[in-house]
């Protein structure tokens, strides 16, 4: 079958009665959304979405028309399954199927039951009409998502045998092949049949859940969660590098009066060539009432100065002639004009370099010193930018200690911390230390709780690997009802670089766990943490720059790995080159921060094919800039 043929219809039905008078959003169709397209190994595609009141007719309508007219293979409905008078989903499921599949709400509440005792009060009804399967999921982000990933390894088999695909005789060919392996197993590890403690070391997740995701669509993911819409008004002064949330509006014209673009003599231009009286003197900051020109009359003019009344154009002093002056040359008498005299010559009208109420700087603008100019220029010292996010900085791990000069047996000093604090300072961004976080539930709940009360983003690292206590993930999910987006990226380094958001007192809050060897942290940081918040800042540009480069290395190639490797480079120009160097700073292991330290680039690495185990010197390649070229 094809691609498309094997691809399960999903409809997403939500029930309630808030949601469907737009009292509040629905946070559970985006979660299982973001589940069925992120990569949860269930070949998908959502086609339909409704939402309905808590009302059995309702959602009754709407199954039996997913069902028999449009034939979605697989519907979810979200909430409703609870005990209050209002929870009717199951009851409304129970009208219209035709088949229970009870084993489908057994294992949800079984799973749900390990979380949390009042998974008992949960009612969840999964059955078949025709050729779609129902299943009924609660109403929270947190347990549908709970609830999802328990049934998520059937549903491919059981729409194949819904809908008599070709598909399930080899699917059972499969599982029978593996069944005599999966008995011996489970007679070793569980002869005593007690029940698996899932939180001890020897039964932790030997693969990680989740999807791997390229550098790019996590970035994606990242800017699609990172929508700014604060403001707030500073001087202008200390606006270089914010981002104008508004226009910028001229409140006079410049200039406010026609002003003389030469030194020179203020003129009649009727009275054309000839010797012109001497009256007195129009100087830059004078009032232009001082002196009135008329025919036969002159005045002095310095640049920049107004334009004396009568007068209507400006003679350079290079064309004229002194006649007579004082004894003292102090004072001019007469003059002689030298060359024809246009109206207007040497004159900047009003307004002709910035009309009043003209936009002068737009929304959006990124502030440098000119522009300071400018809002000086216009008068306008108290303007409006994007609000900078505040971010928290949180170190994860039993074997950190601060950065005193005792270090303590079997620990290290803390280097991620101090480092991205301040790389995250010299982008301009304000900054909390959030800290030391130990390995333990509680300890990490405690830290970003309190990072959450002051920062709207939260940098953390280590903890998001395979480890037995690597448990940030498991606490942001679990006390914290935060959704991960992404956790795992086809990189190197950063693979289990994770992306995560909450809602915490309202506010919405973004999560960076960034891994916790040195160099991945700071890679991923360039990548992901410096974009968002240059994006949250109101930026238009929040990619990092990237150029082209020609690679080298000191032994002529350089080994490429199972997936795309961001390699730090020196960037360097040689006269005779057209396009700089990018020379490997070395050892790249991700512990070795040295490899950084002299490094201004990222060279973007492909990942090795069976053809190309290696890249030679000389290849052109994409550099990511990271520091100054």
């Amino acid at each position: 079958m094809s691609s498309v043929e094997n691809t399960i219809s999903v409809g997403l039905l939500t029930v309630s009665d808030r949601c469907f008078r737009g009292l509040t959003k629905d946070t559970s169709g985006i979660c299982i959304r973001e589940l069925i397209n992120g990569g949860s190994h269930l070949k998908a595609t959502v086609i339909v979405e409704d939402c309905v009141p808590d009302e059995i007719d309702a959602i009754s309508t709407i199954l039996t028309k997913w069902s028999d007219v449009l034939n979605v293979n697989l519907i979810f409905t979200l909430g409703g399954t609870g005990f209050s008078q209002r929870d009717v989903t199951p009851e409304a499921t129970k009208a219209i199927i035709e088949r229970d599949a009870p084993g489908l709400s057994f294992a949800m509440i079984k799973m749900s039951l390990e979380i949390t005792p009042l998974a008992m009060l949960s009612r969840p009804v999964c059955g078949i009409r025709k050729q779609t399967l129902i299943i009924n999921l609660p109403g929270s982000p947190k347990a549908v998502k709970e609830c999802f990933q328990m049934v998520v390894p059937s549903l491919q088999h059981a729409v194949d045998l819904i809908t008599g695909s070709k598909d399930v005789a080899e699917t059972h060919k499969k599982m029978q092949s593996s069944e005599t392996t999966s008995v011996k197993v489970l007679h070793h590890s569980c002869s005593h049949q007690q029940p698996r403690n899932l939180e001890a070391v020897a039964f932790r997740p030997r693969h990680s859940n989740f999807p791997m995701i390229s550098v790019t669509k996590a970035q994606e993911i990242v800017f699609d969660h990172c929508n700014r819409t604060e403001y707030e008004t500073i001087d202008y002064m200390d606006s270089v590098g914010r981002v104008l949330s508004a226009d910028v509006f001229s409140t006079d014209p410049l200039p406010p009066f026609p002003a003389s673009m030469k030194d020179g003599y203020a003129v009649i231009a009727a009275d054309g060539q000839g010797s012109r009286q001497v009256i007195g003197t129009s100087v830059a900051g004078s009032q232009p009432t001082e002196v009135n020109v008329q025919s036969g009359f002159c005045a002095r003019i310095s640049t920049g100065a107004p334009l004396p009344p009568g007068a209507d154009s400006v003679v350079m002093v290079e064309e004229t002639k002194l006649i007579s002056a004082s004894e003292d040359g102090n004072e001019e008498f007469q003059i002689e004009i030298m060359s024809q005299v246009k109206h207007g010559q040497e004159i900047r009208p009003i307004g002709c370099d910035i009309k009043n109420g003209e936009i002068v700087l737009e929304r959006g603008t990124l502030i440098t010193p000119t522009d300071i100019g400018i809002l000086a220029t216009v008068g306008q010292i108290k303007i409006e930018v994007y609000a900078l996010p505040k971010l928290a900085v949180l170190s994860t791990g039993d074997e950190l200690q601060e950065s005193h000069p005792d270090l303590q047996r079997g620990r290290i000093r803390d280097s991620n911390r101090p480092a991205l604090l301040s790389f995250l300072k010299q982008q301009g961004f304000p900054v909390i230390d959030a800290g030391i976080a130990e390995d333990r539930p509680e300890a990490l709940y405690q830290r970003i709780n309190a990072a959450f009360e002051k920062a709207d983003v939260l940098v953390s690292t280590g903890g998001v690997s395979m480890g037995e206590m690597d448990l940030l993930r498991h606490v942001l999910v679990s006390r914290f009802d935060a959704t991960v987006h992404f956790g795992r990226v086809d990189m190197k380094p950063g693979k289990p670089t994770t992306f995560a958001s909450c809602e915490h007192g309202g506010k919405k809050k973004i999560i960076f766990a960034l891994p916790g060897n040195p160099v991945s942290a700071i890679v991923t940081c360039h990548l992901y943490v410096i974009p968002a918040c240059k994006k949250l800042s109101g930026h238009k540009r929040y990619l990092p720059t990237k150029i082209k480069a020609e690679l080298s290395s000191s032994t002529g190639y350089i080994p490429l790995d199972s997936r795309p490797e961001y390699h730090r480079v020196s960037v360097q120009w040689h006269h005779e080159k057209s396009i700089p160097f990018a020379v490997s700073t070395g050892n790249q292991q991700s512990s070795r921060l040295l490899s950084i330290n002299n490094a201004n680039g990222l060279a973007i690495l492909p990942s090795k094919t069976t053809e190309m185990l290696r890249i030679l010197d000389g290849t052109i390649v994409d550099v990511i800039v990271i520091d100054q070229l």
